[in-house]
């Protein structure tokens, strides 16, 4: 079985193999595996990988409701949602489970790292389905905030219409000619020193749609590092987080047929404090000597959109 395990795992180091059966951590249906244990074919083992060296993400949940069946939390923005790749204990999921001592809790839905706000999760495995099926049936209503580049050519409100895909191993989804399966609403709210602060209404949920919809509008989001062009990013730089901020969540409540909505206590820093989302002028492609925070974030936006 060892023989087995080091061909089907190219990947594991056979000497850690060694250690992991001498450690008894792989199992079989009865029990761990000894190091001489026989082959068998058709049989079933368990363990668990060894975890990656993580980054440890900075910055706290905040619970924003908590009752029997749900728990709604702020996320912060560079904290995944769930357990994927490099990223295990450093996640929303295993954080959650962890601080509130729910280890059945599990998520309604998902963000992405690097996108900040709401983020609902479902105590009880029977209510799983049902809170997972109202995301999946698009009957939550939800918004967005982002900041971006403000152009005053640029008419809104509007709805945007797309095909977006995503192709499996490319990091980033594309628009392409076809039939149409991304919706946005796109609303200016306010403007201020070259900036705006839009409201993004999504009626569908395509893999990062909203990044893409305001990039083909020509003002990308703050801090995207995807679109319109993919910039590499450590996994310890935590600063100029996308501008992105799950705003609102609303649904009426399978359960027991009440309505339900919350909202984030979070802000956009590019908004509320220039200079903070800023913090090091030296990223900027270029920083002249006497503008005002306002002036540099708009430079910062007016290079990035070229």
């Amino acid at each position: 079985m060892r023989d087995h395990l080091v061909d089907r795992l190219p990947r594991v180091d056979p000497a850690r193999i060694d250690a992991m059966l001498a450690e008894r951590r792989i199992v079989g249906t009865d029990g761990p595996i000894a190091p001489d244990a026989p082959f068998e074919p058709d049989s079933f083992l368990w363990f668990h990988r060894d975890l990656p060296d993580e980054v440890a993400v900075p910055f706290e949940i905040d619970v924003v409701h908590r009752d029997e069946r749900l728990v709604v939390v702020d996320k912060p923005h560079f904290l995944a949602t769930i357990p994927r790749g490099r990223h295990i204990l450093q996640t929303a999921l295993v954080r959650l489970r962890r601080e509130l001592d729910l280890p059945t809790l599990s998520p309604a839905h998902r963000l992405d790292r690097v996108t900040a706000g709401l983020l609902m999760f479902v105590v009880r495995p029977q209510d799983r389905g049902l809170y997972q099926s109202l995301f999946r049936d698009r009957r939550v209503h939800k918004t967005y905030q982002a900041i971006a580049r403000d152009d005053p050519g640029l008419e809104l409100p509007r709805t945007v219409v797309s095909r977006i895909v995503k192709h499996r191993g490319v990091i980033c989804a594309l628009e392409e000619p076809g039939a149409p399966n991304a919706q946005t609403r796109v609303e200016r709210l306010e403007q201020r020193a070259g900036l705006a602060r839009f409201r993004l209404t999504p009626s569908t949920g395509r893999t990062h749609q909203l990044r893409l919809h305001m990039s083909g509008l020509g003002v990308p989001i703050l801090g995207d590092d995807f679109y319109p062009e993919l910039r590499e990013r450590p996994l310890d730089d935590f600063r100029h987080p996308l501008q992105l901020l799950a705003e609102t969540l609303e649904f009426v409540d399978p359960v027991d047929g009440t309505a339900r909505r919350f909202r984030t206590r979070r802000k956009l820093e590019a908004w509320t404090n220039p200079a903070g989302w800023l913090d090091d002028m030296k990223t900027l492609p270029t920083s002249p000597d006497g503008y005002s925070d306002d002036e540099r974030v708009t430079t910062y936006c007016d290079n990035r959109a070229l």
